[in-house]
């Protein structure tokens, strides 16, 4: 799209919306960034917008960000933001930083979305596809900015693009090559008012705008994904029966079926990340590495030797016989219910942090069975000790290193002590990656 001379207002001057500044100033556009953070907090970039004599404003959302052909919008910005519902009363064209960037985009496009595995399996795809000499790059919700990247990627390339639902609520015409959508649990109610439908709706954005060239991947063992006003090709995975396009698992391997052929692509045994939820991360990764073309051997090698991400159930060290690991991006409790489920040894818990409309009835078999005792953290941990006081010992802490230190003490030789929150972690920490970070740090002080 020819954006030379537009104007273009955007919403938010950190990583999303800086990254997008700079690619529209780059090709000639018009722009005028605008956050409602403090000077103080924005320092960095704004000198990279003064750098680049791209024109601000902060510590407000004033009139001039309606004077534009459009507006950019970063994922952290509300929908009830003053900028964006007046945005909405005044028809001004309103789309998200993926939108934006993919008008760029010359490369093969791999959209991963889904409430829990997204980064796993972004991750994942992009190795896969890399060690079969197929140049891959990730992007969007982890790492770079997929606006940073976007104009640097040839046709004969890859970009894994992981997508949160904040991303996709302003995509208009975002038509990824591959769009996989790995599972929906309820998740960020506070910012979808509690209606799950609004959540689904963002989930199945980018899969909905699909032509029939394209190709969608969903997981068969999700009830809540509805597939029949997806237009382009459909394939599936499974953990619990066979499917008839996609792959299933079955007797620990992972098989594929495409034109009613069967091939079995990955004994599974010898995975490196835990977990069933892993396996069905692994077989959307090799729907996607078929289709492009990978043979199964190097697919095989790949799952083998595939480390995991940082901050998804990551081993950190072991003392005494005691595991500590940290799965410091579990920020619902979906995530939660994954992460207790790859453990067979006793666990002590750490939950809590920036509550968003937590219903912890999902986990509470598991926690019976499974954990010995809960550290209650952050602004939700009274809600954590009254739900579980009379199921389980739960005991308040005020810091990561207070819990570390604690069940350094109380745990015994095969125990494991999880770092897995189940909230958001803006209570106490700049994101998940600083919580788990200062996690990590703690245990290894020990």
């Amino acid at each position: 799209m020819e954006i030379i001379n537009k104007k273009i207002s955007i919403i938010g001057a950190v990583r999303s919306g800086l990254t997008a500044a700079k690619l529209a100033k780059e090709l000639g556009a018009v722009v005028f960034v605008s956050d409602s953070s403090s000077k103080e907090k924005l320092e960095t970039n704004l000198a990279v917008l003064d750098e680049l004599k791209i024109e601000y404003e902060v510590s407000e959302h004033s009139e001039k960000i309606f004077d534009c052909d459009f507006m950019i919008v970063s994922p952290g910005v509300p929908e009830n933001s003053y900028a964006i519902m007046e945005a909405k009363k005044r028809n001004t064209k309103i789309y998200s930083e993926v939108e934006f960037a993919s008008w760029f985009c010359k490369a093969t496009v791999i959209s991963i979305t889904g409430t829990n595995g997204k980064t796993t399996t972004t991750e994942l795809i992009s190795y896969i596809l890399n060690k079969s000499n197929k140049k891959c790059v990730t992007a969007g919700n982890i790492g770079v900015a997929f606006s940073e990247i976007v104009y640097a990627l040839k046709d004969d390339e890859f970009v894994s693009l992981e997508t949160s639902s904040f991303q996709l609520d302003h995509i208009k015409n975002f038509k990824p090559k591959f769009s996989i959508l790995l599972n929906i649990t309820p998740d960020h109610m506070d910012r979808y008012e509690n209606n799950l439908e609004l959540y689904k709706k963002a989930k199945l954005a980018s899969a909905k705008n699909q032509s029939t060239n394209d190709i969608f991947i969903f997981n068969a063992d999700d009830p809540s994904i509805q597939v029949d006003e997806i237009k382009s090709q459909k394939y599936s995975f499974s953990l619990r029966h066979k499917v008839d396009s996609g792959c299933y698992w079955e007797n620990d391997k992972i098989y594929f079926v495409d034109d009613n052929k069967k091939e079995k692509v990955a004994a599974t045994g010898d995975f490196i990340i835990k977990g069933e939820h892993n396996i069905a991360n692994a077989m959307a990764a090799v729907i996607v590495a078929k289709l492009i073309g990978c043979d199964n051997s190097s697919i095989e090698k790949s799952l083998n030797s595939f480390p995991g991400v940082e901050h998804r159930i990551e081993f950190v060290r072991e003392i005494n016989g005691i595991k500590f690991y940290n799965d410091s991006k579990a920020t619902n409790v979906d995530s939660v219910w994954f992460a207790l489920k790859s453990f067979d040894s006793p666990i002590y818990l750490i939950l809590g942090g920036k509550d968003k409309g937590n219903d912890y009835r999902q986990i509470e078999e598991l926690i019976r069975k499974n954990v010995k005792k809960i550290y209650a953290i952050g602004s939700s941990a009274n809600k954590v000790y009254e739900f579980f006081k009379n199921i389980i010992e739960v005991e308040y802490k005020q810091s990561l290193k207070d819990c570390v230190e604690a069940a350094n003490k109380e745990a015994d030789k095969g125990d494991v002590v999880l770092l897995s929150p189940a909230c958001a972690s803006f209570d106490m920490f700049d994101n998940y990656e600083h919580r788990g970070k200062v996690f990590k740090e703690a245990v290894r002080r020990l």
